[in-house]
């Protein structure tokens, strides 16, 4: 008989969040293919498991999958995990899960912590629809167009987004030109130092002290009112505008754009006029 491949939950900061459920399989299974096998490790060690690690990450997913294959061959089953949460939410295990079902093998999911579902649940607001956006790409034209889109489904339900501690203050200062309402972040979730932070983008800012651990960022439903907002003045575009960095010109417009309700070309041709 075939193995199965268990896609294992684990906490994302407090260990008492792990579930009867998973603890049996990590001590069942002979196999953890897992993103960072230290930590991993040390996971397993505090269940008292006698599991092999497989590091499983971004780079070697495709190569691991071929021996992740061959134990289901064999009739063992093999657990994926991740550093925290529910992998391939973010994190690897996608590309596993998709050669393995390929492969005709059961794939059981092991559900369990997860930094977006605990957000949207302490962030008080109606989830009833909501967009997982992950984490903003680093530069360019998908940075862009990601910002964009957190703006446009915010007008339809709450967005949640991850971002690194490195990265977290450029990425408010960025959604601070796009939004004029309230985000909710959190900072190290179900940890020690587990903080909330609530207001407009640039007050959060004021607020996170360390800029350190974890980020959880929820946006609101943009209130309706939001969508219809009067005109801005020929100068509020072109500060908007030079408050941008690190992209083209054309980029920068259709991110004022979003904001503004203007088009993109209006944005532009404001700006342009004002350096002739």
């Amino acid at each position: 008989m075939a193995g199965t491949l268990f896609v294992v939950a684990t906490p994302i900061g407090n260990l008492e969040d792990l579930t009867f459920r998973a603890a049996r399989i990590l001590r069942e299974v002979p196999l953890v293919a897992a993103e960072d096998t230290r930590r991993s490790g040390h996971l397993l060690r505090h269940l008292g498991s006698a599991a092999s690690l497989l590091s499983l990450h971004e780079h070697n997913e495709d190569a691991r999958a071929a021996a992740v294959l061959q134990r289901l061959a064999k009739g063992e089953s093999v657990a994926v995990v991740s550093d925290a949460g529910t992998p391939a939410i973010s994190d690897p295990g996608a590309r596993l899960v998709a050669a393995v079902v390929a492969a005709g093998y059961r794939v059981e999911p092991v559900p369990g912590p997860s930094a977006v579902l605990a957000a949207l649940s302490a962030a008080g607001l109606d989830a009833t629809w909501f967009t997982f956006a992950g984490f903003p790409p680093v530069r360019g034209k998908a940075r862009t167009n990601w910002f964009e889109s957190v703006v446009e489904r915010a007008a339809l339900g709450p967005v949640v987004a991850f971002e690194a501690p490195h990265r977290v203050v450029k990425t408010l200062q960025e959604l601070d030109v796009l939004l004029n309402n309230r985000i909710i972040v959190f900072r190290e979730l179900t940890k020690l130092h587990e903080t909330r932070y609530e207001g407009r983008p640039r007050e959060v800012l004021e607020q996170i002290d360390p800029v350190a651990g974890e980020f959880t960022l929820v946006v609101p439903r943009l209130p309706a009112a939001s969508n219809a907002t009067e005109r801005p003045s020929d100068d509020t575009v072109k500060d908007m505008f030079g408050r941008i960095t690190g992209t083209s010109a054309r980029a920068a417009a259709r991110e004022v754009a979003a904001a503004t309700g203007l088009s993109a070309n209006e944005v532009y041709e404001i700006v342009r006029r004002d350096r002739n």
